[in-house]
């Protein structure tokens, strides 16, 4: 609470925090909360992993077109999409996957020379997982149809960019006075937030190839094993991200920390635990929300508590049923790490309405 009253008493912020129901502490700004400011945004409300986001598609395979054995599939997964700090040896990215990547990669040039250092990081981690609670997943709605579903952002070079620009927030003179230096703010018309945001809007652009590369290569991992199968149009949405948007007739930029657009009409994704299953959601466009919705359930309890806490026998026995890593490394994702997503879908029912409910039957995880 101390920390989402600080963020509404910044002099910038525009008439109120909107809070979702996975809200839980982050850095700087709560996680689960968004941030509407006139002429202003925080770098490090928007966070290290920016366009951070989640993608779902729906196939023509059912359950029963699904193998008794899972492990197979999930580790032809693996193998086809880096997880953790791993990367592709090569650029992984073709024009399936987008039309324009000549000018997506001209622009790397013109970004912080920091950034531009690590060019060949930011090439072969194109189309990759990451770690901490990314995930690809093959699931099932309740008519037994099979969904495609990840999450991931702009991995290290969108972390890299991120560092760079909250130090420089961090240092400006209208900043030293603040409650929390993790609220540090760029203001409109100075250079500082211009290169911001020209690194900011490149970089959720990269999150969001990110996410189409690697759905490709899962679709085509799914084509190999089931060539009959046929795909939906994606559905996509970003969860760490900043916005030019329009709310109450004023014109301001809404940071979504852990968060996604709910307009009337909007399809979001809003997934629980690895063990727990996920929502496909149509947004209300409940203006006191600035038109969001959660970006998931949210965490119960932080990552060092979940770890001495549960085992990975406790792991086992919450991931029943699911095709995935069970051992000490992924242990702090244990679903009872993680506040219920059915209550916390609940209790958002003025923000969106239910239009699948997923169940995941494979996990892969970083």
């Amino acid at each position: 609470m101390r920390q989402l009253h600080n963020i509404a008493a910044l002099p910038w912020t525009f008439k109120h925090v909107a809070v979702m129901p996975d809200v839980h502490y982050g850095m700087g700004a709560t996680v689960g909360s968004v941030i509407a400011m006139r002429g202003a945004v925080s770098p490090a409300a928007v966070g290290v992993d920016i366009g951070c986001g989640m993608t779902a598609v729906r196939t023509s395979l059912t359950a029963d077109d699904l193998p008794a054995t899972l492990a197979p599939l999930r580790s032809r997964l693996e193998k086809a999409i880096p997880v953790g700090f791993g990367a592709h040896k090569e650029a992984a990215f073709n024009n399936r996957d987008a039309k324009d990547w000549e000018r997506f990669w001209k622009a790397f040039d013109d970004l912080t020379p920091t950034v531009r250092a690590n060019s060949a990081k930011a090439v072969n981690q194109m189309g990759t997982l990451g770690g901490g609670n990314h995930f690809i997943e093959i699931c099932l709605d309740t008519t037994g149809q099979v969904w495609v579903m990840l999450h991931s952002g702009s991995r290290g070079i969108g972390n890299i960019l991120a560092q760079h620009h909250i130090e420089v927030a961090r240092g400006l003179a209208h900043n030293q006075a603040l409650p929390d230096p993790d609220l540090a703010v760029f203001i409109a018309d100075t250079p500082q937030m211009a290169a911001y945001r020209h690194d900011l809007y490149w970089a959720q652009d990269y999150a969001r190839r990110n996410r189409t590369v690697m759905l490709r290569l899962v679709c085509d991992v799914l084509r190999r094993n089931f060539p009959q199968v046929k795909f939906d149009d994606p559905i996509s949405a970003h969860h760490n991200y900043v916005a030019e948007e329009l709310h109450f007739g004023e014109e301001v930029l809404v940071t979504r920390k852990g968060a996604i657009r709910a307009g009337l009409g909007d399809l979001g994704i809003i997934p629980g635990s690895m063990g727990t299953g996920s929502y496909i959601v149509r947004g209300l466009g409940n203006p006191d929300s600035f038109e969001s919705a959660s970006h998931g359930a949210g965490r119960r309890m932080s990552r060092n508590k979940a770890r001495k806490q549960f085992t990975p026998e406790d792991l086992a026995e919450q991931t029943r049923g699911v095709e995935c890593r069970k051992d000490s490394g992924v242990v702090d994702e244990i679903p009872g790490a993680y506040k219920d997503i059915d209550e916390v879908i609940r209790a958002q029912d003025d923000l969106v309405e239910i239009v699948a409910k997923l169940k995941q039957v494979i996990c892969v995880k970083g």
